[in-house]
């Protein structure tokens, strides 16, 4: 099968979007079938802060990558748009390519050419619903009103869902969001899986990462480590986690809190752990490689996930495959990845209750070791290598769903023109 991923999100942008494309991408090479990813072309100084040169990763892909050059966005200095006058380019690349199926990944400019493209040479296309933009938009377009924002979020996702020949829900809450819409279509469910080659560790590489980051930063040797990982922004909720490690300090003072990821709340957030006296205790490592992950969820004692509004929470379940527990709020995506304490806890958006849990594991060895062990055995049902093959049958029944789609067109045309058609013995 011959397939097209389009994504306005992809490395060295680093969010749960870009983890999914690539991951998925790459399982589906090792089943035999013919990837190409149309992502966008980022700047050189994106690439540098990100510590990952596009060309020479491209090159090394197992599958083809097609970049679109963009253009900066005010609003956000992470993100970039695909130029619409790069359409053409676009096209030419996927008449080349004969994707068999379009698989849409994101809402934008890229998103819109890949519905495009499907439209106009019918072909089928799958489109995954990753982002609750009515809860992000405001966040960035602060020009608009929120209740605009959250209306321009609905609308924008309602187009994709209402043409799409196949509907994936990463989460039973996205599926739910689909009925709210009122778009009466089918959803399959389908996690965005974590691959294992994610967790390949080396004890030399590990030793290098731990003497890098003790000699930057001191004041994390020798603590219990609270650790985060993603995307700094503002919507995360980050500043809740200096608020539980000053609560946590006053029965727990060797602890510290890490912070691994980049992102523009990232000189905001330092500050306010410098105004709160906690510069002592908090570290921000800034972005990491991919494969480097594993030995910073190595360096860490507990993974501590405040976001309210998360799609998926995969690094929760990547935090628990490396055998930490998880103190998380429960909502949104973390709902649907811990499903209650499993292997960690769940907790209220309550500044005590989450602090309490996060003491109780730093101070029982049992339940640190059993929460762990659970997190291990939890996590196992979000191998990539089991949900890749449920992928390739929702691909199936888009190709299915437009070649009905068509063949019904088809008939339709020919009993109109066999209805129009003259009858020879009336025309006599």
């Amino acid at each position: 099968m011959k397939i097209a991923m389009f994504t306005d999100a992809y490395f060295p942008r680093i969010n749960g979007v870009a983890i999914s494309v690539k991951s998925y991408a790459q399982e589906l090479t090792k089943l035999g079938h013919q990837v190409c990813v149309v992502c966008l072309e980022y700047s050189e100084e994106q690439q540098k802060s990100a510590l990952f040169d596009s060309k020479s990763e491209d090159e090394k892909s197992p599958f083809k990558i097609i970049r679109v050059p963009s253009t900066y966005l005010i609003f956000s200095k992470e993100d970039r748009a695909a130029r619409f006058d790069k359409w053409t380019f676009v096209k030419k690349q996927m008449k080349l390519f004969k994707p068999d199926v379009i698989h849409i990944n994101s809402e934008w400019v890229i998103g819109y050419f890949g519905a495009m493209f499907a439209r106009n040479y019918h072909v089928p296309y799958v489109f995954t619903f990753h982002t609750l933009w009515e809860d992000y938009l405001a966040n960035y377009m602060h020009i608009l009103p929120k209740s605009g924002c959250q209306k321009l979020g609905r609308d924008v996702v309602k187009f994709y869902l209402k043409r799409a020949d196949e509907i994936i829900a990463p989460t039973r809450r996205i599926e739910q969001v689909v009925s709210d819409y009122k778009v009466d279509r089918p959803v399959d469910l389908l996690p965005t899986g974590i691959p294992e080659e994610l967790f390949n560790f080396s004890l030399p590489r590990f030793r290098q990462i731990q003497r890098k980051l003790f000699s930057k930063f001191p004041q994390l040797k020798g603590k219990k480590v609270l650790l985060y990982v993603g995307r700094v922004v503002k919507e995360k909720n980050l500043a809740f986690l200096l608020d539980v490690l000053k609560e946590t300090l006053k029965t727990n003072p060797n602890t510290a809190l890490l912070f691994v990821g980049g992102g523009p709340y990232l000189d905001e957030l330092a500050e306010l752990a410098e105004q709160m006296g906690l510069a002592q205790n908090t570290a921000f490592a800034g972005y990491a490689a991919r494969e480097d992950l594993i030995y910073f969820y190595k360096c860490g004692s507990i993974f501590v996930f405040p976001s309210l509004t998360e799609t998926q929470g995969l690094v929760t379940i990547e935090a628990m495959m490396a055998g930490l527990p998880v103190v998380a709020i429960g909502e949104r995506g973390t709902l649907d990845v811990m499903q209650g304490d499993n292997g960690g806890f769940m907790v209220k958006n309550d500044l005590q209750e989450f602090s309490a849990k996060v003491s109780a594991l730093l101070n029982d060895e049992n339940l640190f070791r059993q929460k762990a062990a659970e997190g291990e055995k939890w996590s196992k049902q979000w191998s990539i290598k089991e949900l890749t093959p449920k992928l390739v049958e929702f691909y199936q029944k888009a190709i299915d769903c437009k070649q009905a789609e068509l063949k019904k067109i088809s008939d339709e045309k020919n009993r109109t023109a066999a209805a129009e058609k003259p009858d020879p013995e009336k025309a006599q």
